[in-house]
């Protein structure tokens, strides 16, 4: 069998959904040199949030660490969406992953590695990466979560 991004993707029972459009005066994702910048992925599954609310009042960490693998998969669809190939990721430079949580709250990394072990996983090497968790007051349609990513791409 053959080891793709792909691959291992349906192995884990993933299957990509249709990128993203914007939702505003954006596009959903920029190259400049062989890096790809996407816009925040919020946790959508079939086109609806996966959760909503704060984490640490409407949300426990484990569903927060879902939200963001839903939001670390939406980021694997833009990549698709603007290289037509996920074989042509170098590498997961960058993520920085924003969780609305209280002001008592402070999981955040814990949170994130909802989407970095599954990059990790999918990804191997190529989805190891530099990584910054932020909590915030609130995200777009009260999701709880929303993650940017700089991609390296051949």
């Amino acid at each position: 069998m053959v080891d793709t991004i792909e691959a291992r993707l349906a192995a884990a029972g993933v299957t990509l959904p249709a990128a993203a459009a914007p939702a505003a005066n954006y596009v959903p994702f920029m190259q400049t040199g062989t890096l790809l910048f996407t816009a925040g992925q919020l946790p959508l599954v079939g086109g609806k949030l996966l959760a909503t609310g704060l984490l640490g009042r409407d949300l426990d960490t484990a569903a927060g660490k879902e939200a963001a693998k839903a939001c670390a998969i939406n980021i694997l669809a833009q990549v698709k969406a603007a290289t037509g190939d996920l074989e042509k990721i170098v590498r997961v430079v960058k993520i920085t992953v924003f969780v609305a949580s209280t002001p008592d709250f402070t999981e955040q990394h814990l949170v994130a590695n909802g989407a970095s072990d599954f990059l990790a996983t999918v990804l191997g090497e190529r989805g190891k990466h530099a990584r910054s968790a932020v909590g915030t007051v609130s995200l777009p349609l009260n999701a709880p979560v929303e993650i940017e990513a700089i991609v390296e791409i051949a």
